[in-house]
């Protein structure tokens, strides 16, 4: 069972609660500019470009080993980061955090949000 920060959409908007898991995610570590993008965090894949940009640079000073050593902490900091940079981005967008749910899958979270809401 996984705990799920439910948001809800702004006023006025049909949507689904948006379920964002509290775990460790393994697309931000692995694909972190599609987990970006997907997400909408673009000033989050701005700042991931560039540090990739430096590391690049870098690598001529430092050595390779150490910018490649480097760049694995640095997505492994983003797969355990990657709840929270979404959870910001929804407050930012409007969203409203209605509470956690300790569910078994993100779409059970949503029915259980919905449910608690009728």
């Amino acid at each position: 069972m996984t705990l799920y920060a439910i948001f809800d959409p702004k006023p006025g908007k049909p949507a689904l609660p948006a379920a964002v898991p509290e775990t460790f995610s393994w697309q931000a570590a692995l694909l972190p500019p599609v987990f970006l993008a997907r997400h909408g965090l673009w000033l989050e894949l701005l700042a991931y470009v560039l540090k990739v940009v430096a590391l690049v640079i870098l690598a001529n000073f430092i050595g390779g080993s150490a910018a490649f050593w480097l760049y694995v902490v640095a997505v492994t900091w983003l797969g355990f980061a990657a709840p929270g940079l979404r959870r910001h981005a929804l407050v930012w967008r409007g969203w409203h955090h209605r509470g956690d749910r300790v569910a078994p899958s993100a779409d059970l979270a949503q029915l259980a949000a919905l449910e608690a809401r009728s």
